[in-house]
């Protein structure tokens, strides 16, 4: 079962990181963005570039706070933060602290007991804490098709 974990960790990382199977990885769909191409929604209707990363990043909270033993749910505002507008430097950070955040989970999922990954992480949260690292590669995944559009709207 301690295998699965490393496996769980390198899928975190191909999903966030790139070289995944399926084509680009978060980081690979960020490159080359900037804080006005992040703020802008070329969409209508659609998030932006820069709300995304936001919530990426509240979705990554919500799993390492789960680790904690706080079962709360996300608000609103945590889930889907505003990038209205954004610096360069702060879109710079926002990045960072994604980056940040996913290498938190990586380091908290190889310090997992593997005999708990059935269980779920928290009382009151029905899913299991495999379902949960897991599923944040596939949050990542989707999310970064949605970036890769933008991008293509966007002529980047």
């Amino acid at each position: 079962m301690a295998a699965e974990l490393g496996r769980i960790d390198e899928q975190l990382r191909l999903s966030f990181e790139g070289e995944a199977w399926h084509g680009p990885a978060v980081l690979q769909v960020l490159e080359g963005v900037g804080a006005d191409a992040a703020c802008a929604h070329p969409i209508r209707g659609a998030h932006s570039i820069g709300e995304l990363v936001l919530h990426l990043g509240g979705t990554y909270g919500l799993v390492l706070r789960r680790l904690q033993g706080d079962g709360r749910q996300l608000t609103e505002a945590e889930d889907w933060p505003a990038a209205v507008s954004m610096t360069a430097a702060g879109w710079r950070e926002a990045v960072r602290r994604l980056h940040a955040l996913n290498d938190e989970l990586r380091r908290a999922v190889r310090e997992f007991p593997a005999e708990r990954l059935d269980a779920p992480l928290v009382a009151g949260v029905a899913y299991t804490a495999y379902t949960q690292f897991i599923g944040t590669t596939q949050h990542n995944l989707y999310h970064a098709g949605q970036v890769a559009l933008l991008r293509r709207a966007l002529g980047l």
